[in-house]
């Protein structure tokens, strides 16, 4: 965009107030949602929603944030959806966003974590940032620009839609959703209530982006029972279940079905999580990939994995449990493609030639698309998420809240 945004400041004050609130979560809680802090955030939502004049504000049974801004026209009715939570790898209480005024191009300091640096070479959209306003967090946490980019966005739209000069548009929904970074961002009741034809997650990247292809994606949990002995007389006695789970991860493979060595359509297999004691141990994967058959396949070898380890130690008992979470919505979107399209001609309409690429991982859109609802993705800005170096320019917030809007009156 040529001249400044006129949501700046309101985009700014919103992410910052956002990401002090402490609202990580939790997938061994039993709760919905997962943690208080996503119950603190809805009402604040919901307040908000309500001062600002939006309609049918309600917090549902299972944690979600809904409200209607009202047609001004006929047409499509149109969903909005950001979710609430944050990632729950890596530290997310006492988040302390700060605001880099008019970037310079050098490297950014991190006032909790000397030592820690931001720089282009590290993080290259950073590099298209100069004179930017950049939010950080101090540097022993997360900032939480996932998705509270995207919460921020949806709300500030929302206002601008309810208060700014009336232009026409068709009937909006805006959603907000808990424990999407966990996989329980959608619950079955979700598109009913919705009540979208269409609808769009601001969940994603660098500005242009307009994703409608996600990973497919299941969790397992592998379980080792081993035979506890007190260690000076356990020969034949002991099975040490730790053992047993070294031999699995050892077993995967690691030089070509991981994370860290994975790129583009590739998918893998994350050992995110190993605890336990000789006596019992679990593992947690993430097993990812773009097709049906390679995320069956990569379940099956963890699988196989398991039972050679079983079959070498009877005296043990190893489990493999593999649940669903969510499935690449291509599947469903390409069949039609009108929301996407839709959302590329209002990009645009801002100058900016869109760009769809797969998403290396999965938003509430993708489970929604499943369930009914077509839900691409679009960009909020958020860079390096999951760890202290994330960072958003409040400029790249602007221009995703300037293509709502625009979508909105398309």
């Amino acid at each position: 965009m040529t001249t400044p945004s006129p949501h700046l400041a309101e985009l700014e004050a919103r992410l910052v107030r956002y990401c002090a609130i402490d609202s990580q979560s939790d997938e061994d809680s039993a709760t919905t949602p997962s943690t208080p802090g996503q119950g603190e955030m809805a009402r604040l939502l919901q307040a908000e929603l309500t001062e600002m004049g939006a309609e049918d504000v309600r917090i549902t049974g299972y944690g979600a944030v809904l409200a209607t801004i009202p047609g001004l026209r006929e047409g499509p009715t149109i969903g909005f959806l950001a979710h609430m939570d944050t990632a729950p790898q890596f530290a997310a209480s006492g988040v302390r966003p700060r605001v880099i005024r008019g970037y310079n191009g050098g490297t950014i300091t991190f006032p909790d974590a000397p030592g820690l640096e931001l720089t282009p070479a590290a993080s290259p959209q950073l590099a298209a940032k100069i004179g930017h306003d950049i939010v950080t967090a101090s540097g022993t946490t997360l900032l939480g620009a996932d998705d509270k980019a995207g919460v921020a966005i949806v709300m500030t739209l929302a206002r601008a839609l309810l208060s700014g000069p009336r232009t026409a548009h068709g009937r909006i929904r805006i959603a907000f959703t808990p424990d999407e970074e966990i996989g329980r961002g959608v619950d079955s009741r979700l598109p009913a209530d919705l009540g979208a034809d269409f609808a769009y997650t601001f969940d994603g990247g660098s500005v242009g982006e307009i994703e409608y292809e996600s990973f497919s994606a299941d969790r397992a949990v592998v379980t080792v029972t081993g035979v506890s002995a007190h260690p000076g007389w356990a020969k034949g006695r002991m099975v040490n279940a730790l053992t047993l789970a070294a031999k699995i991860v050892a077993a995967l493979p690691q030089g070509t079905m991981v994370p860290e060595l994975t790129e583009g359509r590739e998918g893998f297999i994350h050992l995110y999580e190993m605890t336990g004691t000789a006596a019992r141990a679990e593992l947690r994967f993430i097993l990812r990939d773009f097709e049906r058959e390679g995320l069956k396949a990569k379940g099956a070898l963890l699988e196989a994995v398991a039972r050679a380890v079983q079959a070498g130690e009877p005296r043990a008992t190893v489990s493999c449990e593999i649940t669903p979470q969510y499935s690449n919505m291509r599947y469903w979107l390409e069949k039609d493609m009108t929301p996407v399209e839709r959302a590329r001609a209002a990009c645009r309409s801002l100058g900016i030639e869109p760009v769809s690429v797969p998403i290396r991982g999965g938003t509430d859109g993708s489970r929604l698309t499943e369930l009914g609802v077509p839900c691409p993705n679009l960009f909020t800005g958020m860079q390096e998420a999951h760890g202290p170096l994330e960072w958003i320019s409040v400029q790249d917030m602007a221009v995703a809240t300037e293509l709502g809007l625009a979508i909105a009156r398309g």
